[in-house]
C-alpha cells in the first residue's frame, strides 16, 4: 500500500483554515454526511455534496485508514422555510403527498420508502461507497425523545404552548460554525421565524412541534407531534458515531441554521465538542445559472441518465459522476453540457484503455519486461497526493488521465506491463470510482439496421485501402461523416461511433 507524503489536509469551516484531518482514534475517520430529505428525486447539487463525502472515506481508505461512515435519510420534520432556524411552512414530506406526483402514494410513508429506495438507486449509479448506517429520521424517535427531555432537565431547552423550544441564550457559543455570533446579526437572520408568543427569544428554535393533526406524528411528554429537524441529524450522528465525530459534512447552504443548530444541540447535550472538522461543498450552478426548475435548468440523476426512451437523457452515470467531481468542492461549479460530453470522452478513455489491458493479459505471451509500472506508480503517487491535499480533483483527474493516456499509447502492452496496468487502473478506481462497473458496448447478436449499414460500409472502404483506392476510400468517409459517424483506425482495425452518441462508445 502506497504510504502518503502528506498528511490529508481538508478546509475546516469552523477554524476558516485548512489543516490536517486528525482522527481521535489513530487511522479511524468517523464521518456524518447530511443526507437528503426525501420528498423527491435529490439532484445533481445535491450529489455534488454526497460526492465529496465520497471522495473523502475513498482518500482515508487508500492511505489506509479505517472509516466509518453514516449518512443519514429524513423523512419527517423538514419544512419548506428552512433558511432559518426556527422554520416554517409545511413539512416536506406532507406537501410532496399532496402535490401531483404524490398522487400515486396512498399515504407518506409510501412516499417516504419510494424516494429513499430512488436515492439509493441513484447513489448505486454514480459508483457512490455505501454508508456503513444509513439511519431514518422516523426509525430514532425513542432517542429523540430522550435528547430533548435531557435538554428540558438540563435548562437547555423549555416548554411553550406550540413547541418544545431550545434555548439560545443558553448556549454562548451559537454562531461559532457560520459567523453569526453578534445578537443583531442573529435577529436578522431570524426576522421571518415563526412568530410563538411561547417563545423567549425569537432566535430559539423548536425540537418538538405540538401538531395532532401532523400526517407524522408521536406521543412524546408533551403531546402528539413530530421532531424539529435540526434535531435529527445531531441525535443519529451520536448515537453511531459517539459524542464527538471526527468529520461532519453537507452542503454550504447547511452551514446555518441547520449545522449552526446541530452543534447547539449536540454540545449541550454532552459538554464535549460535537466535531472536530466541518467540510462543505459550494452551489452548483447549470449553464451559468441558478438551478431552478422555473428556469427549466433542474436536474435530478434520472433526468440525466435514464434512456431515451423512459424520458431521461441517456447519459453515462460514469460521465455524470466525472463532471461533478471535475471542479473543486469549494468553488462554486458551472455544470454545462459541454462539460459532460467531455468528461464522456475521458470515461470512454478508461474504458478504452482497460479493454486493451485486458487484451493482452488473456494473450498466450511471455511476460516480459514490465515498461509501465515505473511510470505509472509515479502518476498514482500524484493523483494521491492532489486527494490529500484539500481533494484538488481537477489536479488528481488531470494525472490519471496522464496514466490512462501512458497505457493507450504503449506500444507494446506485453504481459508484465498489463498487470502493472490493471493494478493501476483498479487503484484509481478505488481512490476515484470514475470508472464504475459500467460494461463496455458490444454489438448484440443482431445488431440494428442501422449499425449493419455502416458495418458494411466500413467494410466497403476497409477494401478500397487495401486496393489503394483512396478516391472511393475517402468518399465513404464522407458518407458516413454525413450520418454523424466518426471513425478511428488502428492497428486492430477501424472503429467507429455515433456522434450524437454522449458516451462516445467504440464498436
Amino acid at each position: 500500500m502506497s504510504k502518503p507524503a502528506k498528511p490529508f489536509r481538508l478546509y475546516n469551516t469552523l477554524l476558516r483554515s485548512t489543516e490536517p484531518l486528525v482522527t481521535q482514534e489513530p487511522n479511524h475517520l468517523t464521518l456524518y454526511s447530511c443526507g437528503p430529505t426525501v420528498y423527491s428525486y435529490a439532484h445533481i447539487g445535491n450529489f455534488r455534496s454526497f460526492l465529496t463525502s465520497d471522495l473523502i472515506v475513498r482518500t482515508a481508505q487508500a492511505i489506509g485508514w479505517k472509516t466509518t461512515y453514516v449518512s443519514n435519510v429524513t423523512d419527517v420534520g423538514h419544512l419548506t422555510e428552512d433558511d432559518v432556524a426556527d422554520s416554517s411552512g409545511e413539512d416536506k414530506m406532507a406537501r410532496a403527498l399532496h402535490s401531483k406526483g404524490g398522487q400515486q402514494f396512498a399515504n407518506v410513508w409510501d412516499l417516504a420508502r419510494h424516494y429513499t429506495e430512488v436515492l439509493i438507486n441513484d447513489w448505486n449509479q454514480l459508483n457512490l461507497l455505501a454508508p456503513q448506517v444509513r439511519p431514518r429520521a422516523t426509525q430514532h424517535m425513542r432517542e429523540q425523545i430522550q435528547a430533548i427531555e435531557q435538554l428540558v432537565e438540563s435548562g437547555h431547552a423549555y416548554e411553550a404552548p406550540n413547541a418544545v423550544y431550545f434555548s439560545v441564550d443558553s448556549f454562548p457559543n451559537y454562531g461559532k460554525l457560520s459567523g453569526n455570533t453578534s445578537g443583531d446579526e442573529l435577529e436578522t437572520a431570524v426576522r421571518n421565524v415563526v412568530v410563538d408568543d411561547g417563545k423567549r427569544d425569537p432566535r430559539d428554535f423548536a425540537l418538538w412541534k405540538k401538531d395532532e393533526k401532523h400526517l407524522m406524528q408521536w406521543h412524546s411528554p408533551w403531546g402528539w407531534g413530530f421532531p424539529g429537524w435540526h434535531l435529527e441529524c445531531s441525535v443519529m450522528a451520536q448515537q453511531y458515531l459517539g459524542d464527538t465525530l471526527d468529520l461532519h459534512a453537507g452542503g454550504e447552504d447547511l452551514i446555518f441554521p441547520h449545522h449552526e443548530c446541530e452543534i447547539a444541540q449536540a454540545e449541550s447535550l454532552t459538554g464535549k465538542p460535537f466535531a472536530r472538522h466541518w467540510v462543505h461543498t459550494r452551489f452548483l450552478q447549470v449553464e451559468g445559472e441558478k438551478m431552478a426548475k422555473s428556469a427549466g435548468n433542474f436536474f435530478t440523476v434520472r433526468d440525466l441518465v435514464a434512456p431515451e426512451d423512459e424520458g431521461g437523457r441517456g447519459v453515462p452515470p460514469m460521465a455524470l459522476r466525472y463532471a461533478l467531481i471535475s471542479g473543486h468542492y469549494r468553488k462554486p461549479y458551472n455544470f454545462t453540457f459541454q462539460t459532460l460530453r467531455a468528461c464522456a470522452g475521458h470515461v470512454n478513455r478508461y474504458t478504452e484503455a482497460e479493454a486493451r489491458v485486458n487484451k493482452a493479459l488473456t494473450a498466450a505471451s511471455e511476460a516480459g519486461d514490465d515498461h509501465l509500472g515505473p511510470v505509472l506508480e509515479p502518476i498514482y503517487e500524484r493523483v494521491l497526493d492532489a486527494m490529500l491535499e484539500d481533494l484538488n480533483t481537477p489536479s488528481a483527474l488531470a494525472a490519471a488521465l496522464e496514466g490512462v493516456k501512458a497505457i493507450q499509447a504503449a506500444d507494446d502492452l506485453n504481459v508484465a506491463s498489463a498487470r502493472s496496468a490493471r493494478m493501476w487502473l483498479d487503484r484509481i478506481e478505488k481512490l476515484l470510482g470514475i470508472k464504475g462497473n459500467e460494461p463496455t458496448r458490444t454489438e448484440t447478436a443482431e445488431p440494428d439496421a442501422f449499425a449493419q449499414r455502416v458495418e458494411a460500409m466500413i467494410r466497403s472502404r476497409n477494401e478500397a485501402r487495401a486496393a489503394k483506392d483512396w478516391t472511393f476510400a475517402d468518399a465513404v468517409r464522407d458518407e458516413l461523416t454525413a450520418l454523424g459517424v466518426e471513425l478511428k483506425d488502428g492497428a486492430d482495425g477501424t472503429m467507429w461511433r455515433r456522434t450524437d452518441d454522449l458516451a462516445g462508445t467504440w464498436r
